[in-house]
């Protein structure tokens, strides 16, 4: 096999909406609060643990590196990201409008898509495998005529930094920082590739639901899925978390920021204080070795706040 070589500035495969600001659109008030439970979640101790990556399959502007020591507190987190069945209690209870049903569209991939649908929608220049199609929403994955049979264990998709946010304050808890989130990730394991370990698919095994096959072209779905997958197949890693690679990229709740402090070790770090796209991890079924090889555990993308796909969901956190 050739020695690996990323692309010099590969752009990622999480489209950005470029959307109206959100100012723009009548906001939706309050939710009301859910009671808290840690139903569902794990606990973590914490401690200190490396933090980043030098890895030669990585993207250096990304700000992947350098390794560095971070210490953190106890925490509970969700085993899976959050389902479209609890998203819709939620929305039941709240009256929750998300990003995309209040601008009235969202990217799907189009491979998903009737030609109907493809037909006329836009694509982003960079990333023309996306379409924007009128009416994609979470109740909606794949637009008009698709809906959520069999999907009630798959995590809800279409759902941008700004829903996340709202679910995780209606049900007590709150989103991640990108500190827990990669502690989490690791299982426990020190500056491994994958939360399994530094083999994709140790022992012929699938571990995680990416694309299989050839970006963007042939995805063979050799590993089950082409698109979304049940929030606990696969095998969860060294602390019982589910798919923290692979399947839906996960909102984090940092502002994005390739510079980290300098200090060691940086205790409980939240990322800079203001930005313009918040952190996103984790991977998803889109991503592949040959572009988007960032569903390896120090891999790191961002997106605008109000910005949604039908590859992006989110889990939450809540202090032990």
């Amino acid at each position: 096999m050739p020695e690996y070589a990323p692309p010099p500035a590969a752009p990622c495969c999480t489209p950005s909406t470029g959307r109206l600001p959100v100012s723009l659109l009548p906001v939706p008030g309050p939710a009301p609060r859910h009671e808290a439970s840690t139903e569902g979640m794990v606990l973590l101790l914490g401690g200190e643990f490396l933090m980043g990556a030098d890895d030669a399959e990585g993207f250096p502007a990304d700000g992947e590196g350098s390794v560095r020591a971070v210490r953190l507190k106890p925490f509970h987190i969700d085993a899976h990201a959050v389902t479209t069945e609890r998203f819709g209690r939620f929305v039941e209870a709240t009256g929750h409008v998300t990003d995309a049903e209040r601008y009235g569209w969202s990217y799907v991939f189009a491979g998903f898509l009737p030609a109907a649908l493809r037909r006329g929608a836009p694509r982003p220049e960079r990333t023309p495998w996306w379409c924007g199609v009128e009416g994609a929403t979470w109740r909606h994955p794949e637009g008009p005529g698709s809906g959520l049979a069999d999907r009630a264990d798959h995590p809800v998709v279409h759902v941008s930094w700004n829903d996340a946010a709202a679910y995780a304050a209606w049900a007590g808890k709150r989103l991640p920082t990108e500190a827990e989130w990669e502690y989490a990730a690791r299982g426990g394991l020190e500056q491994k590739r994958y939360p399994w370990g530094d083999e994709l698919d140790p022992d012929g095994r699938y571990r995680c639901n990416i694309w299989r096959g050839t970006f963007p072209s042939k995805n063979t779905a050799a590993d089950g899925y082409r698109g979304t997958a049940p929030v606990d197949a696969f095998e969860p890693n060294g602390y019982g978390l589910c798919n923290m690679a692979g399947n839906v990229w996960e909102w984090c709740a940092d502002w994005w920021t390739i510079d980290h402090p300098a200090a060691r070790p940086l205790v409980d770090p939240r990322g800079p204080v203001t930005g313009t796209d918040k952190v996103i991890r984790g991977g998803s079924y889109m991503c592949h070795r040959s572009y988007c090889n960032r569903y390896r555990v120090a891999a790191r993308s961002a997106n605008s706040p109000d910005s949604s796909s039908g590859h992006a969901g989110f889990r939450c956190v809540m202090p032990a």
